[in-house]
């Protein structure tokens, strides 16, 4: 596409626009780790089955609050004896991660708590994060635009004219605020508790959405 040249007749402003908004996270997600540990292999399959299902069974029980739940990994490992010759085996051990991603502040406070007081359960999270299709998104591009707009009327009132028209807008890139790891918490449990604890109180962690817009315009020709 070829863009016309400023002239003195038609003068030309570049100006960048940016948007920036401070909200509420749309959705958290945990990643949760069942461990199994034993001498016999049947048995801490057995046991890592068991406990797998127990877990994802209470995530299910959440209902439409929970968004996505994905197993990410699984591993069953042998163990080496610490001394001995060959290739002895001492037991062996073996874990699931799972990832969970609710959209429900409330039930996540409940569901962490309840995870870690499984046995043998690792939770590590939350992460919190926006909806792609969130609408933070595109109001932080009409902020951008509407930045653009402001900018380039200034520099044309500081100069005694007025925008003619828009010649052209590009996107420069939106950055929506990623899950931060600083957030997040680890708890692991590796006995049964004598009462289920109570839920912790998460407080979720805003987050930040910004867009950036390059704009040219066209100007009357000012009386210099």
């Amino acid at each position: 596409m070829t863009h016309p040249h400023p002239t003195p007749e038609a003068p030309q402003v570049t100006v960048r626009g940016e948007g920036r908004l401070e909200v509420e996270p749309e959705l958290a997600r945990i990643g949760v780790s069942v461990r199994a540990r034993g001498t016999d292999r049947a048995s801490v399959l057995a046991a890592l089955t068991s406990r797998n299902a127990e877990a994802i069974a209470l995530v299910k029980s959440y209902g439409e609050a929970v968004a996505a739940l994905e197993t990410g990994a699984l591993s069953v490992t042998p163990e080496p004896a610490r001394h001995g010759r060959g290739e002895r085996v001492r037991g062996y051990q073996g874990w699931v991660h799972l990832s969970v991603e609710l959209t429900d502040v409330t039930a996540l406070g409940e569901l962490v708590t309840r995870l870690a007081d499984l046995e043998w359960t690792r939770v590590d999270g939350p992460w919190w994060s926006l909806r792609p299709d969130s609408p933070a998104h595109a109001e932080a591009r009409r902020q951008a635009v509407r930045d653009a707009v402001r900018r380039a009327r200034e520099y044309a009132e500081a100069l005694g004219t007025s925008l003619v028209a828009l010649l052209e807008l590009s996107d420069t890139g939106l950055a929506p605020g990623a899950p931060a790891p600083a957030g997040g918490m680890r708890m692991a449990f590796a006995a049964e508790a004598v009462e289920a604890p109570a839920p912790l109180d998460l407080e979720p962690q805003r987050q930040t959405v910004t867009a950036e817009v390059a704009a040219r315009f066209t100007m009357a020709p000012p009386a210099l």
